[in-house]
């Protein structure tokens, strides 16, 4: 496997940074304008229309039949969500917003779920009970990815990265989703190797670690069990006991002096 990985020269992480700075740039401006009301179609046309203003073209666009800018799903949605014009969003909803894009030559790649929550509503002690169930859940997908992003360095293997997120996600007493991953990224979206949610093989056998090599780090967890379901649209995976999921993601590099964040969201 580590043969047909493809290393990046300090030059073409250097585009990669900068892709991934417009790209976190873009979630960030979407993100502060969330609320109820909302379809994801139209947070789909925002995306598109950021990432044609930087120059960049959507990643997502580029996978074979599928034809929109981002993947935008609610609640038990775990990835591959198709935005909708008529699929809105409601106070207390659980978002994720996972997007890409192609610029100078490399891809970027990013998701992000956030709790939907208007000002103006006051919340009941029962729905007050849930959001503070939804922030645990979501502090510890942010954490999982913070943690696992630490074990990015050269000496290390994929391995490490997998391991660290099963025992954070696992620790905070919800479930990884084994079958969907992270993954290597650069000229193509989708590169090798593979970087599991949890680790499947002895650490000793995955994919060394080595500077040049650019990942997408991936979180993808449930609040019951890990497993999912596909919908009948070929898209979208549910979690299958119909609970909520979550989804954080980064692009980074491995360099030698340590991991270097890519598409830098929520680091404030």
């Amino acid at each position: 496997m580590a043969s047909r990985i493809t290393l990046k020269t300090p030059g073409e992480i250097a585009v990669m940074k900068e892709n991934g700075k417009k790209l976190a740039e873009i979630l960030t401006e979407v993100l502060e304008k969330i609320k109820p009301g909302l379809s994801t179609g139209e947070i789909d046309s925002w995306i598109e229309k950021g990432i044609l203003l930087a120059g960049g073209q959507p990643s997502f666009k580029q996978v074979p039949n599928y034809h929109w800018s981002s993947c935008i799903g609610l609640n038990e949605e775990v990835v591959h969500s198709i935005p909708k014009k008529d699929k809105i969003i409601k106070e207390g909803d659980l978002l994720k917003i996972d997007l890409g894009m192609l610029w100078q030559g490399f891809h970027s790649d990013l998701s992000w779920t956030i709790l939907v929550q208007s000002a103006k509503h006051e919340a009941t002690p029962a729905e007050r009970q849930v959001q503070e169930s939804q922030r645990k859940f979501l502090d510890t997908g942010k954490k999982a990815l913070a943690e696992a992003i630490k074990m990015a360095v050269p000496g290390n293997r994929v391995g490490h990265i997998s391991q660290k997120i099963q025992e954070v996600v696992e620790g905070g007493g919800y479930y990884p989703v084994p079958i969907l991953t992270g993954h290597g990224i650069g000229r193509k979206l989708h590169e090798e190797p593979f970087v599991p949610g949890v680790l499947l093989e002895k650490i000793e056998e995955t994919p060394a670690l080595v500077a040049g090599m650019t990942l997408a780090i991936e979180i993808i967890y449930g609040f019951g069990t890990g497993e999912v379901v596909l919908e009948n649209d070929g898209w979208t995976v549910c979690t299958k006991d119909g609970k909520i999921a979550g989804l954080f993601e980064k692009t980074i590099a491995i360099t030698e002096e340590g991991p270097l964040i890519l598409t830098p969201v929520g680091e404030k």
